[in-house]
C-alpha cells in the first residue's frame, strides 16, 4: 500500500535528524552529507509531498523512467538536483546528459568516451562519479578496485567533471569494510566524493566519510518487487 504525503514527509525529517546524528557521533565526517532521496518505481504524487517540503535532492536508477516523471517537476523547481545512480548503458548517454545534474556510474572506459562526446555536443557537463564494484560481485555493475585508478586516470584525462567515487556493498557482509576501502581507494586518488551508504547502513557509511547517501525505500516505502535501497 503506497504511503501517504504525512508519512512520506515525516519519513524525510527523520531520515535528515539520523543523517545529522550520525554526522555527530563520526570521527571525522565528510564536510557535508547529502541526502539522495531515491524515487525509482515511485510516481509524481509520492515525489511531491518531498519537494512540498523542500527536498531538492532526488536519485534515479532508469533514464527511461526519470524521463517520465523529471522534465516536468524540474521546470517546476529549477533548483532540483537529479542524480543517476543506476547503470548506465551508452545508448542512452545523450538522454541522461540532458536531464542528470549527476551521474554516479560511470564504470568503463567506453562509457566515459562516450559521456565526454555528448557533453562536447550538448554543452553540459553534469559531476560525475566512477562506480566501483567493492565487492568484486560479478552480477554488480563497476570497476574492480583493482582497476579502479586506472579508469579515473582516464575519466580525468577526458576532462569530464569527476568528483568521487561510488559502491554498493554486498548485501550479506558488513558495508564497514568496504566503506572503508572505497574511502582508501577514494583518498589515493585525491577525490573528496563519496557516493556510499543506504537505508539499511547510510549511518556506517557516514562514519566512513559519506558525501552522498542514497535512500529510498526509508522514504517512500517498500516498491512492489522489494528492492531496498
Amino acid at each position: 500500500m503506497p504511503l501517504g504525503p504525512d508519512d512520506i514527509t515525516g519519513n524525510l525529517t527523520r531520515i535528515l535528524a539520523r543523517i545529522e546524528v550520525a554526522r555527530k557521533a563520526a570521527v571525522r565526517p565528510a564536510p557535508s552529507t547529502r541526502l539522495i532521496a531515491v524515487t525509482k518505481t515511485h510516481d509524481e504524487a509520492a515525489i511531491r509531498p518531498a519537494l512540498a517540503a523542500g527536498h531538492r535532492c532526488y536519485g534515479e536508477s532508469k533514464v527511461q523512467e526519470a524521463l517520465r516523471k523529471w522534465p516536468c517537476l524540474k521546470a517546476e523547481f529549477p533548483d532540483i538536483e537529479l542524480h543517476m545512480i543506476g547503470p548506465l548503458q551508452t545508448n542512452k548517454v545523450r538522454e541522461a546528459v540532458g536531464l542528470f545534474d549527476v551521474i554516479h556510474s560511470v564504470d568503463r572506459t567506453k562509457l566515459a568516451h562516450a559521456l565526454r562526446a555528448e557533453c562536447d555536443k550538448s554543452g553540459r557537463n553534469p559531476a560525475v562519479f566512477v562506480q566501483v564494484n567493492i565487492g568484486e560481485e560479478p552480477q554488480k555493475a563497476g570497476v574492480a578496485p583493482r582497476e579502479a585508478a586506472a579508469l579515473i586516470a582516464e575519466v580525468r584525462a577526458l576532462g569530464l567533471n569527476l568528483v568521487g567515487l561510488m559502491c554498493v556493498p554486498p548485501v550479506d557482509e558488513a558495508p564497514a569494510p568496504h566503506f572503508a576501502l572505497l574511502k582508501k581507494l577514494a583518498d589515493e586518488a585525491g577525490l573528496a566524493g563519496l557516493s556510499m551508504g543506504m537505508s539499511d547502513d547510510f549511518e556506517t557509511a557516514i562514519r566512513f566519510g559519506a558525501t552522498h547517501i542514497r535512500v529510498g525505500t526509508a522514504i517512500f516505502g517498500e516498491r512492489d518487487y522489494g528492492e531496498r535501497d
